[in-house]
């Protein structure tokens, strides 16, 4: 199977140029002006943006929380990922009984996946308590392919300090990538006992029982646990506030090495106005886990990406359906699931507010793409247009069109980005060297997505 791409406008790592792309068996094999080649399918990309697929490591399909699971399985959340350009994803596993391995998660996840996906796929570990069974784990999925793993400071699953030093110890040892969650436990339940004594169980109190200042708290602990077990890589997940960014760039400032920034598509372009507009009937859609913070965050987080202080924008897709799942919990937040849609938008929503910043397209492909695939182990193989790397491909159309719930493909009843107006379309997208989207109709099978085992 072979693709021609013809006269686009391609991200490459430094900059745009003008080219074409030949693809032949998954991979990208020639970059070059005006190629001249025989191929099974020719794609004119003239005036159109090519980039390479998206890759988003924070997604929750499937959650079992018990009373609620998240609506998306792995083949109706890669259908949502695949129509908004992300071709690869890197999933945050749930628990299964206390007690059981780490093995025994994954291999729950392989059977949730397998079959299933419609684009490639791989899993964090994750830790809910500790051992030394658990611990010693932590070797073997790395050598499994497996070389990141998730821990809480907040939730019924979280790790204490200690355990928390413990892990980061072992994962020094490994060179595991230790992503984390990163919100005071303790404040945010007094808070929200004071909410709940005094009748504050409006979707606001959510934000307001998990100010930015748990999130700060939290990420500077970490940061200094990671001190204690020499710098092992130490990745916080959806940084969500002013302060927390603060943290991470204090902490590299007095010398703190191998520390990951990541934030979501969310806390760049929605405030927590969006629990106060529409009642509680909306403001209800946006539980989620850090909450929405303020204007002066989302600029802060911008600041940080032209600073080049954020290092991933991912999405923490966990979508609930509203109506069934979270519009019961209107007058009280507290029993509400926590977590939200997006793994189809982040693209075509980072770019258009990226480029309203005056931010590079290339810029925003680090994030988007290749800083994703470094830190994760799936570099050069994805995240990237080179030759020799997967073809992993998406054309954006620059044209504006609007964001709704009806043109979503996500199983959720709701999209968070209702009547966005975007500058690009994904257009056509490509994966392994198989066109999979093209004009919005689905072309990929389910299934042909494959496990990626990722390594350093």
């Amino acid at each position: 199977m072979s693709i021609l791409i013809k006269n686009g406008n391609v991200v490459l790592d430094d900059k745009i140029k003008q080219c074409d792309l030949l693809i032949k068996d998954e991979k990208i094999i020639k970059i070059d002006e005006n190629i001249v080649s025989e191929a099974d399918t020719v794609i004119d990309a003239k005036d159109k943006f090519v980039l390479p697929g998206g890759v988003d490591v924070h997604t929750h399909m499937n959650l079992d929380l018990g009373e609620y699971i998240s609506v998306d399985d792995f083949y109706t959340g890669t259908i949502a990922a695949a129509h908004g350009g992300t071709t690869t994803i890197v999933d945050h596993i749930g628990a299964l009984d206390r007690g059981s391995s780490l093995k025994s998660m994954i291999s729950h996840y392989h059977d949730l996946a397998n079959g299933k996906a419609v684009i490639d796929y791989s899993f964090h570990g994750a830790l809910y308590e500790l051992n030394d069974n658990l611990l010693n784990e932590i070797s073997d999925l790395y050598d499994e392919g497996i070389v990141s793993v998730k821990i809480y400071t907040t939730y019924s699953g979280k790790l204490d300090d200690g355990e928390m030093l413990r892990v980061l110890k072992k994962a020094k040892e490994t060179g595991t990538v230790v992503c984390v969650h990163c919100e005071n436990d303790k404040a945010i339940e007094q808070l929200r006992n004071e909410a709940i004594r005094e009748g504050n169980l409006e979707p606001v109190f959510h934000a307001k029982t998990r100010p930015q200042e748990t999130e700060a708290e939290a990420i500077n602990r970490l940061i200094y646990l990671s001190e204690m077990a020499d710098y092992p890589k130490l990745y916080i997940v959806h940084t969500s506030s002013k302060k927390g960014l603060d943290e991470i760039k204090f902490a590299r400032k007095r010398g703190v090495k191998n520390l990951y920034c990541e934030t979501c598509t969310q806390y760049l372009t929605l405030d927590e106005t969006k629990y106060i507009e529409g009642g509680n009937e909306e403001a209800i859609k946006y539980i989620m886990a850090p909450p929405l913070r303020k204007k002066e965050d989302i600029e802060a987080l911008w600041q940080g990406i032209k600073d080049g202080d954020v290092d991933v924008i991912a999405t923490d897709h966990c979508p609930f359906n509203y109506k069934k799942d979270k519009l019961p919990h209107k007058d009280n937040f507290i029993n509400c699931p926590g977590g939200a849609p997006g793994v189809e938008e982040r693209l075509e929503v980072v770019i258009t507010e990226g480029l309203k910043r005056d931010i590079s397209l290339v810029k925003i492909v680090k994030l988007l793409s290749t800083n994703p695939s470094k830190i994760f182990g799936m570099y050069p193989h994805k995240g990237e247009i080179k030759i020799g790397a997967d073809a992993d491909l998406v054309v954006l159309e620059q044209d504006n069109y609007t964001i709704k719930e009806e043109n979503r493909h996500s199983n959720c009843d709701y999209t968070s980005y209702e009547n966005y107006v975007s500058a690009v379309k994904v257009d056509v997208v490509i994966a392994r060297g198989k066109v999979i989207v093209n004009n919005d109709l689905l072309l990929g099978e389910k299934g042909r997505g494959k496990f990626v085992p990722r390594k350093f």
